[in-house]
């Protein structure tokens, strides 16, 4: 079974998950924008029991478009947004895809397509939404 590690920015919180995640999304929707300072974020998706956290977090709760909650949990030292949670996925926790130090799958479609910035675009087989997928997949 492949192990995947990923790290903030100083490497005081890191997060170890065990296998694939279920799968890959990138998201155009404004919070993710403003929660990485890029103009989408994307997110590997695995089973919630998998996930080890070492070091210190802080938590920010915020409700969704949806009105669900969402969780995000950052290093207190450097701000990294290393992982979340989602009402709408109680079993799964996202993992930003960019602090990985192992190799993970492509994503596998692209969300809240309304809010994207002209200029970026996605291959043409991947299904892309307006907004959310539009039940957990």
């Amino acid at each position: 079974m492949t192990t995947h590690r990923a790290s903030c920015q100083c490497g005081s919180l890191e997060a170890t998950l065990e296998g694939d995640p279920d799968f890959v999304i990138a998201c155009n929707c404004r919070a993710c924008q403003k929660r990485t300072g890029a103009p989408f974020g994307t997110g590997a998706y695995f089973r919630k029991e998998t996930l080890t956290v070492n070091g210190p977090i802080k938590p920010w709760q915020r409700t969704a478009d949806s009105g669900r909650a969402l969780e995000n949990f950052f290093c207190p030292t450097c701000g990294t947004n290393l992982y979340w949670t989602l009402e709408m996925r109680p079993d799964h926790v996202g993992v930003a895809f960019g602090c990985f130090d192992t190799k993970l799958p492509d994503p596998v479609r692209a969300i809240w397509m309304e809010e994207a910035h002209d200029w970026v675009g996605f291959p043409e087989d991947w299904p892309k939404f307006p907004k959310g997928t539009p039940e957990p997949a």
